[in-house]
């Protein structure tokens, strides 16, 4: 008796998410069609693929088994749509990107449009853990993501790296030196972004092995807000040097005098499983080029 092929589909994307709920986003497809799938291929063939129903789901002998041979399937039609779509455009496609930096976002978008006129694009903006949260859970395309955590369902492509900057009033007295010495920051009051921001944790790492506590702190979350902040003279902040437009309020000043260099490193992050798309190819091209030009 043959398999139905979305049947399998449905519980390989079950067996990989270790759930209904997670797969179900991910194949864009309601939740009570991709369980009753899953019952439909486990009564046909008179076998049970999942030890119980409560999740997280736990894989039986017999579920194991397939998953083994559904994913040299899945593998295998990969690699037919991408020798069947290898001249095919993507003109008129679309990506969802989700980023945690904004000018390296614009920059990604920007290439890709160029190559792929016509597509549409639709970027998410927030911190880090967000965009990888939405990237394993499907509702983005790729991520460009800083510092990312290291996870077997993704790749990961070098795309920027850079440093700590000052932001001041033009009008203050450390716009006199040409960077800004850590240990000036005990005499200032920082202004901060969310807890879980990576320029907060980098800027608060730098300042605890400097052995420097700033007078006081303010946090004010947004890139935005912060800015305002210090053009209206409420103290200093520092951001990665990308996230630094030119404002005649502000002045920026590379941060120095740091006990370790601590550069940031960005990433392009895709799926792994979607790795040989055509859309996934092409932005990770895009990533190669993007990398050497900031080298």
């Amino acid at each position: 008796m043959a398999a139905n092929f979305q049947h399998l589909r449905a519980f390989h994307a079950i067996a990989l998410e270790g759930g209904v709920t997670r797969a179900a986003r991910r194949l864009n497809v309601a939740q009570p069609t991709l369980s009753q799938q899953l019952k439909a291929l486990e009564e046909r063939h008179g076998v049970s693929l999942f030890e119980s129903r409560r999740s997280p789901l736990k894989l039986s002998n017999a579920g194991r088994d397939l998953l083994a041979l559904t994913e040299r399937l899945f593998s295998a039609a990969a690699d037919v749509d991408d020798m069947l779509g290898e001249a095919t455009s993507l003109a008129g496609g679309s990506l969802r990107l989700g980023s945690d930096c904004p000018p390296q976002a614009a920059r990604m978008v920007a290439h890709f449009r160029r190559e792929n006129p016509g597509s549409t694009v639709q970027v998410r903006m927030g911190n880090a853990r967000q965009v990888m949260r939405w990237l394993g859970d499907s509702e983005i395309d790729a991520a460009i993501a800083s510092d990312p955590p290291a996870d077997g369902q993704f790749t990961y492509d070098p795309l920027f790296t850079d440093s700590l900057w000052m932001a001041m009033p033009s009008d203050h007295a450390w716009t006199q030196a040409e960077t800004t010495p850590i240990a000036w920051l005990a005499e200032a009051t920082l202004l901060i972004r969310e807890p879980s921001s990576k320029t907060r944790a980098f800027t608060e790492q730098a300042l605890a092995a400097a052995e420097v506590e700033p007078t006081d702190t303010l946090e004010l979350q947004s890139r935005e807000t912060i800015r305002e902040a210090v053009a209206l003279g409420l103290g200093v902040s520092a951001f990665f040097s990308s996230e630094c437009p030119p404002d005649p309020r502000i002045a920026y000043r590379p941060l120095s005098g740091l006990v370790r260099e601590q550069p940031l490193r960005g990433y392009l992050v895709c799926q792994q499983e979607r790795r040989r798309s055509a859309l996934i190819r092409a932005l990770r091209a895009i990533a190669v080029e993007l990398g050497v030009d900031a080298n």
